[in-house]
């Protein structure tokens, strides 16, 4: 049972041996997570200082904002250090961290998801009772509910996944991934957790269908609508949420739930970086840097002038085209 021994510590899995190939990881990676942080930092301070960004929809960008600067930080660092420094190793205490802060901020993330599609479904069928249902108390203890039960949720995961004794210290991961862990498994224990993940993989799917339900009353609603531009704007709104959700639970539910082999395979480290990376990725970019609102209140917050304002869109639509090429 190693991780009863003092000083224990994982082997994390090597992109490459060849250092070459571990360069060219740590800049791609670094260029990922720059544009990662610049992104949602963008957000963030837009929302936080302009007043006519203080709605729920804004509100609940800015909190994911948050926690998917949370999420690509808990994981790419250690990543980028590890093939700058040619190293794999990494402390048990920090892969407790990993795995805590991990699914930490990726259930959060879940959760203010599943809450920005009520959001929009109270929006565009309901606008009459908006103001009413999607008050301020309501939103803060919306957001609050979000971060404590990603809080407990990486809590519950963390210590039932660290509570079994290891027999291997090699993970077959770029980071500290339940799956991968529980491979190393040297008791019966694991399968508890193993039920815990299963669970959580189910609560996830409902949280998808009540996506799905909210998002087909959407679609009825905005087919009522007589205007071909008021369609294309609500179609807009609710399209590019609905692609990230799907992205995010497919692949997530995919890599956690498809039996592990013994050996690192290719297809598991696909998956892992879509699902782990991607989503924070994007998130800026299709809900923000093409709203007209957010790239205004950029402007302003810049100090720009109308001409400059053109200029800040052409930045904007070269880091969209950055990371579709990406």
């Amino acid at each position: 049972m190693l991780n009863s021994s003092l000083g224990f510590e994982f082997l994390l899995l090597e992109f490459s041996e060849v250092r070459q190939l571990q360069i060219l990881h740590f800049l791609l990676f670094l260029l990922l997570y720059l544009a990662t942080i610049t992104g949602n930092l963008l957000i963030i301070c837009a929302v936080v200082l302009d007043h006519h960004l203080h709605t729920p929809m804004h509100f609940f960008l800015m909190n994911l904002a948050m926690q998917d600067i949370g999420q690509v930080s808990v994981i790419i660092p250690k990543s980028m250090f590890n093939s700058i420094m040619n190293t794999r190793h990494i402390s048990f205490s920090g892969c407790v961290a990993q795995v805590f802060l991990f699914l930490f901020f990726l259930a959060s993330d879940i959760s203010l998801l599943t809450l920005m599609a009520y959001d929009r479904y109270v929006a565009i069928c309901n606008p009459l009772q908006y103001n009413m249902l999607m008050n301020r108390t309501a939103c803060i203890k919306m957001v609050a509910s979000a971060w404590i039960g990603g809080l407990l949720y990486g809590v519950l995961h963390a210590s039932g996944t660290f509570a079994i004794p290891f027999c291997s210290n090699v993970v077959n991961q770029f980071f500290c991934e339940i799956p991968q862990l529980l491979k190393l498994a040297c008791s019966n224990l694991y399968l508890i957790e193993v039920g815990a993940v299963v669970l959580s993989i189910s609560l996830v799917f409902a949280c998808f269908i009540f996506i799905i339900g909210s998002y087909v009353h959407i679609f009825i609603v905005v087919l009522r609508i007589p205007s071909v531009e008021g369609r294309q704007k609500a179609f807009s709104t609710c399209l590019p949420h609905l692609i990230v959700f799907s992205t995010l639970v497919l692949t997530g539910s995919f890599a956690y739930l498809r039996p592990t082999s013994n050996t690192p395979s290719h297809m598991d480290l696909i998956l892992t970086v879509i699902y782990s990376m991607f989503p924070p990725i994007l998130n800026p970019l299709i809900y923000s840097m093409r709203n007209k609102e957010i790239k205004v209140a950029l402007a302003k917050l810049l100090g720009f002038k109308n001409r400059t304002k053109k200029a800040l869109c052409l930045c904007l639509r070269v880091f969209q085209s950055l990371i579709t090429n990406i």
